[in-house]
């Protein structure tokens, strides 16, 4: 029998909150954070997103801020504006009264930010580069933060954030309690945990047993060069109705949503290059159905939760088998089924063995020839029309 909320040592008023918002049970990263959080433990917890993290640290964070004292006590470290605005709602939904919360970002304006921090916020939600520029504008102090999380750290550190979270760190009380959440612990991950934290607990969710239920997971071999065209005609054949693309590099992300534009496909671009007003358009569309496809990176996609996604493709590989896990747990939420199909060249032989090892299981092969005979070898003509529509 799982434990409760409430012999988590969670307060009532917090459990009627969460109740408010459907959440009845601790999840197994709530139940094993939380009362670690709670007895002022360092931890390293390896989770991915949808496994109720965010809560794991939200939780304890709410119980100890005291809104009575007009300075930042929790500051939780983020590496894309997305998942700091999602992070925000979540704490907004739960806080108590009189507790004050920020998101920090880029593409914000810079002194109506400062004016309302000024206003004394007691949880500053952020991305590394716009809180250091507000450390610096002095502006923001972490002079009496109790307690640090690094959300996404390994995201974080892929996406070149190390000297900045390493700065941020360095300005706060060296007894703060720090909490780092990551889908994967890297080399990176460890080498930071060792150097900031104290005697941290650690947490471990299993991701396969949270993410690839209700997945149907398949792998198109195909080549390089082909690979395109082999999107192309998957989509065509089985037509998603909102679908998320994922690749290596901004660039190809950009290239290829292109050419889906140029064919007719209600499709658009999600990564780092884009103004934080297009990213959240571009969100808002995608929710709202008005684009079926979104082509994206690894970094602008974390913490990317919208209901109703009926197919991942991972057209480039990804670069550790836990991305994987990450990338196709953006379908088949919520009990829905889910489609993920990766494309894979003669040169992903071994990451598509180190993907298999960590699922425990052999993934299904399949080649165009098992679509159906219309479309084989065939460009896909409907949606060729309203390329030649467009003067």
């Amino acid at each position: 029998m799982n434990p409760s909320f409430e012999e988590l040592g969670v307060s009532s008023v917090l459990i009627e909150k969460l109740k408010h918002q459907g959440i009845a049970a601790p999840t197994p990263v709530q139940e094993q954070a939380i009362p670690l959080v709670k007895k002022g433990h360092d931890v390293i917890a390896q989770a991915q997103t949808g496994t109720g993290k965010t809560f794991a640290f939200v939780v304890p964070i709410l119980e100890k801020v005291d809104p009575a004292k007009d300075f930042v006590q929790g500051l939780i470290v983020t590496p894309t504006r997305e998942l700091a605005l999602q992070i925000t709602r979540e704490v907004e939904k739960l806080k108590p009264e009189g507790v004050q919360v920020l998101a920090v970002y880029g593409g914000q304006d810079v002194a109506k930010q400062a004016h309302r921090l000024n206003g004394k916020a007691h949880i500053v939600i952020a991305t590394p580069g716009r809180l250091l520029d507000h450390m610096r504008r002095e502006t923001v102090s972490l002079d009496a933060a109790q307690q640090v999380v690094l959300d996404e750290a390994d995201q974080m550190l892929e996406a070149g954030f190390l000297p900045d979270v390493q700065e941020i760190l360095k300005q706060t009380p060296e007894d703060r309690q720090t909490l780092l959440f990551s889908a994967t612990i890297t080399q990176q991950v460890q080498s930071l945990a060792k150097k900031f934290l104290r005697e941290p607990k650690r947490v471990t969710v299993k991701s396969e047993q949270v993410t690839l239920t209700g997945i149907k997971q398949l792998v198109y071999e195909t080549t390089d060069r082909a690979k395109q065209d082999t999107l192309l005609k998957i989509m065509s054949e089985h037509r998603p109705f909102l679908a998320v693309i994922f690749c290596r590099t901004k660039r190809r992300a950009k290239k290829l949503n292109e050419a889906l534009v140029s064919r007719g496909f209600e499709s658009d671009e999600l990564h780092g290059d884009l103004s934080q007003a297009k990213r959240e358009k571009v969100m808002q569309r995608f929710r709202e159905a008005k684009i079926q496809y979104l082509v994206a990176t690894d970094v602008a996609a974390r913490g990317l939760d919208v209901e109703g996604v009926t197919h991942v493709f991972n057209y480039d590989i990804p670069q550790d088998p836990e991305s994987y896990i990450h990338r196709i747990g953006r379908t088949g939420r919520a009990g829905g089924k889910g489609l993920a199909i990766t494309f894979a060249a003669p040169k992903d032989k071994q990451a598509l063995r180190d993907i298999e090892k960590l699922i425990k299981q052999k993934l299904e092969r399949r080649s165009l020839e098992t679509l159906s005979p219309g479309k084989r070898g065939e460009e896909p003509v409907e949606q060729k029309r309203p390329r030649r529509r467009r003067k």
